[in-house]
């Protein structure tokens, strides 16, 4: 993402406003949509997620407080940066309440366009700076991925990180292209989304490593319901992604160096977890070996399958 390819999406229910706003951010180069009330912008944000919110704070259905709420208590949106804009007369107080729920900026109106194209840079700036988002899935990356695991272990408090990896993507990638690839890995990071709004907590995070690896931290207690939900959608999901004529075959052939066939089932998920339940996990290394180990006894096991560690001290 630079910053003129950056995607807004700016709620406000006062029509003219909303247009001035859209109308002089499209003309800096930014791609705008817009929502008249909060309950239309969060749809819009989990529908298809842009890279920055700028939200009014009293808006009908949902003002913008509860819209930034909503947005960083999703484990797929806790990275998105949410600007509030209010006409409050206690703006202070308006002020400490929006950034201690979360809200990454705070521009009291009226205020002057240039105010906000400038904070929108800067926003800009430092989410490239510090979040290093998958430009795919837009999942947060490695950066807040070991942020996250290294909270979970300084903190004292149980938790446990799920090794998420597909099984025989390459031989898929090969037969089928990059851009069915992509497909599988935007598929894939919406259905972990969805798994994780239906039983995981607000709490949970989701993170893609890169290519088809990705993690999950969240609570023991919570672990392997998730495994088995997400294992249970992946392999509803797997067979949508091939042609007509390998979804009747079961899978794909392709061919060796020798030019052999090989044979190849669908796509399946291998899922590794560690945790700290029966011993100690003490460093963010610690975690990564733990579950690279775990992840790859499920990938021996063959199809969608998950292992979690259940050795104690």
């Amino acid at each position: 993402m630079t910053e003129k390819t950056a995607r807004l999406l700016i709620a406000d229910d006062e029509p003219d406003l909303l247009a001035l706003i859209k109308d002089t951010l499209e003309k800096e180069g930014y791609e705008v949509r817009t929502a008249s009330n909060g309950a239309e912008a969060l749809e819009a944000v989990r529908r298809d997620p842009p890279d920055i919110v700028v939200a009014d704070l009293y808006m009908p259905l949902l003002d913008g407080f509860a819209l930034c709420r909503e947005i960083k208590a999703d484990p797929g949106l806790q990275h998105l940066p949410v600007i509030i804009l209010s006409g409050a007369g206690s703006k202070v107080d308006n002020r400490v309440q929006g950034l201690d729920g979360g809200a990454d900026d705070f521009i009291t109106k009226p205020f002057n366009v240039s105010e906000l194209l400038a904070r929108i840079r800067m926003i800009l700036r430092r989410t490239r700076q510090g979040l290093d988002a998958n430009p795919l899935t837009r999942l947060p990356g490695n950066v807040m991925i070991e942020h996250r695991i290294n909270e979970a272990v300084s903190s004292g408090g149980l938790f446990a990180v799920l090794y998420l990896d597909l099984n025989d993507f390459k031989a898929f990638n090969d037969r089928y292209g990059y851009d069915a690839g992509d497909r599988v890995l935007r598929g894939t990071g919406k259905l972990l989304l969805d798994v994780l709004r239906g039983q995981g907590d607000r709490s949970d995070f989701l993170g893609h490593i890169g290519g088809d690896d990705f993690i999950i931290v969240t609570h023991p207690d919570r672990m392997e319901a998730l495994c088995r939900r997400v294992v249970s959608e992946f392999d509803r999901l797997a067979p949508s992604f091939y042609s007509d004529a390998d979804r009747v075959r079961g899978g794909l052939t392709t061919h060796d160096r020798q030019g052999r066939p090989v044979e190849f089932p669908f796509l399946s998920i291998s899922i590794g977890v560690c945790h700290n339940r029966l011993r100690p996990l003490s460093s963010y290394g610690q975690v990564s070996q733990v579950c690279a180990e775990l992840k790859e006894f499920a990938k021996r096991k063959g199809g969608s399958t998950y292992v979690i560690d259940r050795r104690g001290n």
